[in-house]
């Protein structure tokens, strides 16, 4: 079934109050995709985000991110008020995000919410609760604990709690009931704001891919309550940590800082954290994509005070045993690999090996600089069990790309299309125009390159702080014209029936 979609963020998305959630503007874009011919919109994370905003290291890898609850909804509820949103500083650029803004004003009013929503009384909420404690109970106690102690993270608190001893987990649990109930309710909130949109999107004809990164952050609800599930030393500090080796994104590697898994305890547990993770997913989105898949084979290990990730060492992943238990639980359920850097071998054999459709990357095609070979990402080598990109949320713009790459380079895309370009919107729409046209299963265009927008649109830097994760598309930007034009590929490249399928299953 060949079939295309759309990446934009969730946050990425227009409206009020200074980040793109799940709004009316969120069901405008579901309409757009269909009246675009698209089958899915891909999304990154959707957690809470900590430290450098980044959704790669959140807060908890069960819990949604509370920037991304419709303030408009809480009106409807009676809640809030219009003038108490509107009293609130927002940033004052409709195309981009002020975390710190966020930070002081959306959860000001999410209490107010929580205190007049008499939300104890609710018994689906407490359904909600029960359904899932198994991850809730402990995320709400860590962020009302991290509040207590001024946003410090878990290793600084107190050795009591930072390592749950009973009495003092007692003592917290009831001396801040309150504080836990309320991010509780953030949750119940969350969820039933977003099984809303996606109940909605799929009446629709759209699928959801959804994001969720191989590691968790250090200081998480995860690593806080299951540090038995890490390599962590006595002291409750990582003995080392994630990252990946010198590539074309950094001279120096990417030292993320995630803490790295002991494999030996999730196998003698049957991987049921791991389980559970895939599942909670299932039920968020139609497909998943799992960041940095090549980790489950090998994955590299930097010494925890290491400056950079030039010293870092591979080893041995769990393989396609995870994989194995997770199908014995779940079933075969619709997972995407993304294997992007430098990909051996045994990488590709597990990807093979799990029937997963991986990834191809068109800016990758043509480079020749630090390349791990250009030549898997031409489309003339893709096998059809493949999701095409012209780029990720970690590459340029396509516009903000051509303006980079070497003469050399774009000579080589000239070569391969047969033709030569006057400028680079030209180069671009061909690039997207390559996607389309490919074999691959499904294609999906980040929103920026439709746009044809520069380098201020990217969404992530990898190796940078202070000026990721912020871009948002103007309502304005998403016309008729645009519409028409991804239409259009869709048609012509035959990717418009996957959406056909998928309305006449809805019929049935």
């Amino acid at each position: 079934m060949r079939a295309s979609g759309v990446l934009l963020p969730i946050f990425s998305l227009p409206g009020k109050y200074g980040i793109g959630c799940f709004s009316q503007e969120a069901y405008k874009f579901i309409d757009f995709l269909e009246k675009a011919g698209q089958t899915y919109w891909q999304i990154l994370p959707i957690g809470p985000t900590g430290f450098g905003d980044s959704p790669y290291q959140s807060f908890s890898t069960f819990a949604g991110n509370p920037y991304f609850i419709s303030l408009e909804k809480l009106i409807k509820y009676g809640w809030l008020t219009p003038e108490e949103c509107e009293a609130s500083e927002w940033c004052s650029q409709q195309d981009a995000i002020d975390y710190k803004q966020l930070y002081e004003n959306r959860f000001r009013l999410l209490r107010k919410a929580y205190e007049r929503s008499n939300i104890a009384e609710n018994r689906d909420f407490h359904k909600f609760r029960e359904e899932n404690r198994y991850w809730l109970r402990d995320y709400a106690l860590f962020m009302a604990v991290k509040d207590i102690f001024q946003g410090k993270s878990f290793h600084e608190w107190p050795e009591d709690i930072r390592y749950r001893w009973q009495y003092s987990m007692e003592y917290y649990q009831k001396k801040y009931y309150f504080e836990i109930e309320f991010y509780e309710f953030v949750q119940y909130e969350f969820y039933c704001q977003w099984e809303a949109l996606k109940t909605y999107a799929n009446g629709k004809g759209i699928r959801m891919i959804g994001d969720i990164p191989i590691y968790v952050a250090y200081d998480s609800a995860d690593v806080w309550s299951h540090p038995q599930l890490f390599q962590m030393d006595k002291t409750g500090k990582p003995e080392a940590v994630a990252g990946c080796p010198p590539d074309e994104f950094s001279d120096t590697g990417q030292l993320w800082g995630n803490p790295l898994y002991r494999w030996d305890y999730h196998r003698e547990t049957g991987y049921d954290w791991w389980i559970r993770r895939i599942e909670k997913s299932h039920q968020l989105y139609d497909v998943i994509r799992i960041d940095h898949f090549r980790g489950f084979d090998e994955y590299y290990s930097i010494p925890a005070d290491a400056v950079d990730a030039i010293h870092g060492h591979w080893e041995k992943g769990p393989g396609i045993d995870l994989f194995h238990a997770v199908w014995d639980r779940l079933g075969k359920i619709p997972i995407i690999a993304e294997d992007l850097g430098y990909i051996t071998d045994s990488v590709k054999e597990l990807v093979k090996n799990t029937g997963f459709p991986n990834m191809k990357v068109l800016e990758f095609a043509f480079q020749t600089k630090d390349s791990s070979g250009p030549a898997e990402y031409l489309p003339y080598n893709y096998d059809k069990n493949c999701i095409v990109y012209t780029g990720t949320h970690d590459n340029d713009t396509l516009m903000g790309w051509l303006k980079k790459i070497l003469p050399e380079e774009k000579r080589a895309i000239c070569e391969y299309v047969g033709k030569e370009f006057e400028n680079n919107r030209q180069y671009a729409r061909e690039i997207i125009r390559l996607a389309h046209a490919s074999v691959a299963q499904i294609c999906i265009i980040p929103l920026q390159d439709y746009l044809y927008l520069e380098s201020e649109a990217r969404i992530n830097t990898p190796s940078t702080l202070g000026n990721n994760w912020k871009w948002r598309v103007l309502p304005s930007q998403m016309d008729e014209e645009l519409m028409e034009r991804i239409k259009k590929d869709t048609v012509l490249y035959g990717r418009n029936t996957g959406l056909s399928i998928l309305r006449e299953e809805r019929k049935a």
